[in-house]
């Protein structure tokens, strides 16, 4: 949690009244931000002097293509100057609001000028970049309500880029350092391919917003598009027998602690939640044949239609009182994870699965049991594959899981195909069958034949 400073910025030329030239005031001024708060008002010097005549008071910036003083200062860089110590400013006060403080006007003007002096002092570039780092994470993700498992995620940027170089700064990173940072990412911390894509799209990301906050000017990285030879990414799903299969075992008397593990599993199985959902889920959220939620990934409202499996789960738990009124005595996703995978080789879900993947140029190919990859996302997928393979229509399968398009659903879209060309042997009839089939077909009276042609458009 953290408090909200309400806060105005002004950037201003002071006129100097008491500093008149013979022919009147002068026609420029040292250009000031003023910044007002709860606690007063409090003004700092942006160090040029501005010409009154090319500054434009409502956007609070020079104007385009004019220069200013005796050096000839551009508008571009006094411009972007601005910019730094306003976004400064409010990092400042995003420092205070984590600390839920409202700062003195004291504490601010230090806290301010400490931050500008570690970004204008010599070699500032090397101590900020990862101080910039952790305001970007901090902006980004109150802003777009990062779950924890994006900060975890962004934390593992960070560990990544300080075992790479502790003292790697915004100038430094061209293109031929990044290409350092792969190798890195491949040789030293054995990543595969797919994997160092999502972390430099993730570093990407944090020079995007540190360039346009104008924190840093090397945009070396946005001509930076290296080639990663990458395979899609296995989809781990649960078939409708081994689903059964699961459902069926009858758990040891000594593992009963994962009993709960597969409930909640099955759940998910049967109504395409994420476990981040049904972690949350409250008896609030059920409704008569329904759930009702927003999801916690993608803000999305739903409502998911109850079948006799997931009825049967929720009614075994409505009895039981868990924290916060919740539905399901759910644990932590680690956890839930290693319980799965031993579940699942009790149950002997043994199917081998052959993952291919990239390191570098290397082609590698890993082959283990469908147990072992076994995770809480499994139940999602399996809900969409066996949904699809039923042969309920995709744009129903998206109603209820929230995917907004189909390109989303494509990888379980292929899969459902597999399904059909599977169901599509039962047309490869044995000669000996062939008798019976036609015996059927005659059986049939010829009228109603004809209409059964007439409705299939035959």
């Amino acid at each position: 949690m953290s408090i909200t400073i309400k806060r105005n910025y002004l950037f201003f030329i002071d006129k100097e009244k008491d500093k008149k030239s013979q022919t009147g005031y002068k026609p420029d001024g040292k250009l000031r931000l003023r910044i007002r708060y709860s606690v007063g008002k409090i003004d700092f010097n942006v160090g040029y002097r501005v010409y009154i005549e090319k500054w434009n008071k409502e956007s609070q910036r020079c104007t385009a293509g004019t220069t200013h003083g005796k050096k000839k200062v551009s508008a571009t860089e006094i411009n972007k100057e601005i910019q730094r110590l306003a976004n400064i400013a409010d990092d400042v006060f995003k420092t205070f609001e984590v600390k839920e403080h409202i700062p003195s006007l004291i504490e601010y003007r230090e806290a301010f000028n400490d931050t500008n002096d570690k970004e204008t002092k010599g070699g500032a570039d090397k101590a900020s970049f990862f101080y910039v780092f952790d305001l970007f994470v901090k902006d980004c993700g109150k802003q777009n309500n990062w779950t924890d498992a994006t900060f975890e995620k962004f934390a593992a940027v960070k560990n990544h880029l300080e075992g790479f170089d502790k003292k790697v700064t915004f100038k430094s990173l061209n293109e031929s350092r990044l290409i350092d940072y792969i190798d890195y990412l491949r040789d030293t911390k054995n990543l595969r391919n797919s994997t160092i894509g999502k972390q430099l799209a993730f570093l990407k990301w944090f020079l995007r917003w540190s360039l346009n906050k104008g924190y840093n000017n090397n945009n070396a990285f946005l001509t930076f598009k290296p080639s990663f030879k990458t395979v899609p990414k296995k989809v781990i799903f649960l078939t409708w027998k081994e689903l059964m299969q699961l459902q069926d075992y009858k758990i040891p008397e000594t593992k009963k602690y994962l009993e709960r593990v597969r409930d909640v599993f099955l759940f998910s199985c049967f109504t395409s939640l994420r476990y981040s959902d049904v972690y949350n889920l409250k008896w609030s959220n059920i409704k008569e044949g329904y759930v009702e939620i927003t999801t916690i990934k993608t803000i999305d409202s739903l409502q998911i239609d109850l079948n006799d499996y997931s009825s049967a789960i929720l009614n075994k738990y409505k009895g039981y009182h868990f924290e916060n009124n919740k539905v399901l005595p759910v644990i932590t996703n680690q956890k839930m994870n290693d319980y799965l995978k031993e579940l699942g080789e009790l149950a002997e879900i043994n199917e081998s699965i052959t993952e291919v993947y990239f390191k570098g140029n290397e082609r590698i190919e890993k082959t283990s049991p469908k147990y072992s990859l076994l995770s809480t996302h499994a139940g999602r997928r399996t809900f969409i594959c066996i949904s699809l393979a039923l042969g309920i229509p995709a744009q129903t399968v998206m109603k209820w899981t929230g995917h907004s398009d189909y390109k989303s659903m494509k990888p379980y879209i292929d899969i459902s195909d597999e399904a059909k060309r599977e169901a599509m042997k039962a047309w490869n009839k044995k000669d000996d069958d062939e008798e019976k089939l036609l015996g059927q077909l005659k059986a049939i009276p010829k009228e109603k034949l004809a209409e059964l042609l007439k409705k299939l458009e035959i």
